[in-house]
């Protein structure tokens, strides 16, 4: 009978730890189109948000855009009834730092907290930037709309605290406006200097960069795809994690990915009419965006994008030339896009913020052997543990077992050699930590 019911009970949990969770559909459905337009078209109203523009106006330039920007998060705030920290974070970044610096500035964020209640010093971030900037990177005194290219990516982070707020989670959730990302992400690198000084736990960020397009200067149209760049590996790796790598595996595998795949499961899950592509890279071939700083510290972060880029539309001068308009204006944003997407990340945002904490310590075993073996160090939270594999060629987890409230497990029947694996933390609402890759060996 023991025997029965302990079977039972491991079915049960398997089928709970399945299922969809129906508030994770409301928030999808909780998302603005209307707002996001309303929001994009503000930011666009302000002339220029360009890093060095104008910070003393009421409405042009930079400095009109983040006090704007911080009224908002304050409001959605007081309807919450104070659940918002938010603030101005700043740094001094002096004439001369790089090329596109012609002056003095200050790099000034937009941060607004909305504390965990049971991980308050665990944070899961989304970001969007606050500037923009035309053809010429010094020039920021001309009009510089950035309707797409940030007012989006802020616009969405906007939205997503208005939607997020009406619930509660166990860790912290940060919804970010950054400045300074054109000039050379000064931004990031700021908070993230202040973030380290504090100690504060990252699971990761969402930059969101340019959310609004759908199609792409090469004539391909869509609404349902959209791009996650990830590095592969922490920039941080000690050359102690490098040679285990050279054995073991891994080279896909870092934490950076690992959110990556988090995000593409829970989109697949929960819109499955959309199209997550997993680009392995930390960004577009050459370029950069406001992850990276998170990235360089150590710390997971990921691009969440549009599919299909118009680079008529990006970094320029307002003009017409042989019959194409140039410029990031309002007209090219696709609203119900840019609503798609922002769900995108709120969903996953609230699922992460639900989620436990991942196991710090995974250990694989099984060498020479017909199974696998595993042992990870136990969570505070977690009712149990999920085991993935896939294939070494694959770039997604595409096969795991809910295995209990344990903290090891035997594999049978599944060779080491011929699989890539890991463990992630379940909570008692069946949300799921990231994967961890094993970090250990053991015979």
């Amino acid at each position: 009978m023991t025997r029965i019911l302990t079977t039972l009970l491991f079915l049960c949990s398997t089928l709970l730890f399945s299922q969809t969770d129906k508030r994770l559909y409301d928030i999808i459905d909780a998302v603005s189109a209307q707002r996001i337009e309303n929001d994009v078209t503000t930011l666009v109203n302000f002339g220029t948000r360009h890093t060095l523009s104008d910070t003393i106006s009421q409405t042009r330039g930079i400095g009109a855009a983040r006090r704007w920007i911080k009224k908002e998060f304050e409001a959605i705030s007081k309807q919450c009834n104070g659940c918002l920290a938010v603030s101005f974070q700043k740094d001094l970044v002096k004439k001369g730092t790089n090329a596109r610096i012609v002056h003095d500035v200050n790099v000034v964020n937009v941060v607004a907290i909305q504390k965990g209640t049971k991980y308050p010093n665990r944070y899961i971030i989304m970001s969007g930037d606050i500037d923009s900037r035309v053809s010429d990177p010094t020039n920021f005194t001309d009009d510089s709309p950035g309707a797409n290219d940030n007012a989006s990516g802020m616009a969405g982070t906007i939205e997503a605290a208005r939607v997020l707020s009406k619930y509660q989670f166990d860790n912290s959730i940060i919804y970010l406006g950054l400045s300074g990302e054109e000039q050379g992400l000064f931004g990031g690198q700021g908070l993230v200097k202040q973030m380290k000084q504090n100690n504060w736990d990252i699971i990761g960020i969402f930059n969101n960069d340019m959310i609004g397009n759908i199609k792409g200067v090469d004539g391909v149209i869509s609404n349902v795809d959209f791009r996650i760049f990830s590095e592969p590996v922490p920039a941080t790796e000690t050359e102690e994690q490098r040679r285990a790598r050279r054995f073991y595996g891994g080279e896909v595998d870092g934490i950076s990915r690992q959110l990556a795949r988090y995000v593409y499961k829970t989109t697949k899950t929960y819109m499955p009419e959309m199209n997550p592509m997993m680009i392995y890279r930390l960004d577009r071939f050459g370029r950069g965006g406001h992850h990276r700083p998170f990235n360089d510290a150590g710390y997971a972060g990921i691009r969440i994008m549009e599919a299909h880029e118009n680079y008529t539309q990006q970094h320029q001068d307002i003009r017409t030339e042989n019959g194409i308009n140039y410029g990031d204006v309002l007209a090219h944003v696709n609203f119900d896009y840019a609503k798609k997407l922002t769900a995108v990340n709120a969903i996953n945002l609230a699922s992460l913020a639900w989620a436990p904490p991942a196991p710090k310590k995974v250990e694989i075993g099984g060498i020479v052997e017909p199974s696998a073996k595993f042992k990870w160090t136990k969570v505070a939270g977690a009712v149990g543990y999920k085991i993935y594999w896939r294939d070494t060629t694959s770039p997604t987890w595409d096969n795991s077992r809910y295995v209990g409230d344990v903290t090891e497990y035997l594999l049978k029947g599944i060779v080491i050699d011929n699989y890539f694996f890991g463990v992630s933390a379940v909570g008692k609402n069946g949300f799921e930590s990231p994967v961890v890759f094993p970090n250990g060996i053991f015979r």
